[in-house]
């Protein structure tokens, strides 16, 4: 496989954008990975790191996007930029999956106007996973490609998550749940309310609504929402996470019977932690459209982007966007046939 890395994009690039990509690439010695950006600037950094097998190659790009770039001007003013060559290579097949930790917005934009759509999908999703109190983790989604949906969006949204959870998470049957504001059906908005009737129709374990609060619970493997509703749930749970663990921190460095409990409990936080920590995931997919685009967090560091080509990876073998087409071509035909 061929996947090619946007070595300038995010907070921390290039230096940790690169050391994540060589790491992954050092594990990965049949696969080819591509850093994005400028030629110079990645042989610098190169020099002082180690690569295995050889399997780097560098593609020049002249241009950056900033994360704080409006993503329409920045994706037609900067066509050279890392970020819109990477996604140029998808399109030509000189790549077969994307990663960046650059501009969410452009990067949707650029894949939209290059690639567009699989053909059926009405919009893109950008889905994450979720920590649960189980062993599987979940998904949600949208997360933010979408800040205002209609019902058939939705739908679409929790068809393309089941066959996400199903083939890359593994469970079988996944059930897929609505985030409302209440459990019964007759709860919610317009929105929620029309949707739930839709789902109801579809062939998919659809179990319901299920409330904010049990989000991380793990009763449902995929949990659809609009982007607005996604986005706020996913930095508000990722703001929860660090601000109790610094709580945590205090309370245990209080005195010394304090530090010696935390000592005892050590090994239990960590784990803990790392099933909250987004590096742990690495980066997530933008579900619906004609190619493999992962989207790893603005800050990641290196081993948050080493994940995230391990998870692009696993996309690729899986064959997701094969099956979400598939999946499209009998909805389409179902809906000829009325």
């Amino acid at each position: 496989m061929k996947i090619a890395v946007d070595a300038f994009g995010g907070d921390n690039a290039p230096l940790a954008i690169i050391k994540g990509a060589v790491q992954a690439a050092n594990t990965m010695p049949d696969d080819e990975v591509i850093l994005v950006g400028d030629k110079q600037k990645i042989e610098d950094i190169l020099a002082n790191e180690t690569v295995l097998h050889g399997n780097i190659s560098i593609r020049h790009a002249s241009e950056v996007i900033a994360t704080g770039d409006v993503p329409v001007e920045a994706i037609r003013t900067k066509k050279d930029s890392s970020l819109m060559v990477t996604i140029g290579m998808l399109k030509n097949k000189e790549a077969d999956a994307t990663v960046s930790a650059g501009n969410t917005g452009a990067y949707l934009a650029g894949a939209f106007r290059t690639l567009g759509r699989i053909k059926g999908v009405k919009r893109p999703a950008l889905a994450t996973l979720l920590p649960t109190v189980g062993d599987n983790p979940g998904i949600i989604l949208d997360i933010g490609a979408n800040a205002d949906c209609r019902p058939e969006q939705l739908v679409q949204f929790a068809q393309m998550g089941a066959v996400y959870a199903a083939h890359v998470l593994h469970i079988e049957n996944p059930q897929v749940a609505l985030l409302n504001i209440g459990a019964e059906e007759a709860k919610g908005n317009a929105l929620t309310k029309e949707t739930y009737q839709l789902l109801k129709e579809k062939s998919l374990n659809f179990i319901g609504n299920i409330e904010p609060r049990d989000v991380l619970s793990g009763q449902a493997n995929v949990i659809v929402c609009d982007g607005f509703t996604g986005n706020v749930v996913i930095k508000l749970i990722e703001g929860t996470a660090g601000t109790l663990f610094s709580m945590l921190k205090k309370v245990f460095y209080r005195n010394i019977c304090s530090k010696l409990a935390a000592g005892i409990l050590k090994p239990g936080l960590k784990t803990i932690k790392a099933k909250m920590d987004y590096s742990e995931y690495g980066g997530v997919p933008f579900l619906g459209l004609d190619g493999v685009l992962f989207k790893a967090h603005g800050s990641s560091d290196a081993i948050t982007i080493q994940n995230a080509v391990y998870a692009a990876k696993e996309y690729i073998a899986a064959g997701i966007n094969d099956q979400i087409k598939e999946l499209m071509a009998t909805a389409n035909a179902d809906e000829n046939e009325r």
